[in-house]
């Protein structure tokens, strides 16, 4: 997998067989600071009170916004190829706290 770096010289990514496969996640918790931005990727089962953080992904704010601007992109052109994606109406927002800025997911 290769990709254009910001000087023109082409990055060589790798990817590990096992990191391939990916983690599922249902929930994700994003926190920040003045210089930070930490996005935890959850997996909550039906019947288990306790969810567990699967991944820990820490950014910075530029980079926090250039993974926002990605998703947007990704997101709009998922619709126009297969369907809008709808949003549960019924399924408000949990409300979450970690001690600092109000977590949005």
């Amino acid at each position: 997998m290769a990709d254009q770096h910001n000087d023109g010289q082409e990055l060589s990514i790798g990817l590990s067989e096992e990191m391939a496969e990916g983690v599922y996640a249902n929930l994700a918790i994003i926190t920040h600071s003045n210089s930070e931005f930490v996005v935890d990727f959850i997996r909550m089962m039906p019947g288990v009170p306790k969810a567990k953080v699967k991944s820990r992904i820490v950014l910075t704010p530029e980079h926090a916004k250039r993974l926002l601007m990605a998703l947007h992109e990704n997101v709009s052109r998922y619709e126009e190829q297969y369907r809008e994606i709808e949003m549960d109406a019924n399924h408000p927002a949990l409300p979450m706290t970690m001690g600092g800025p109000p977590a949005q997911a």
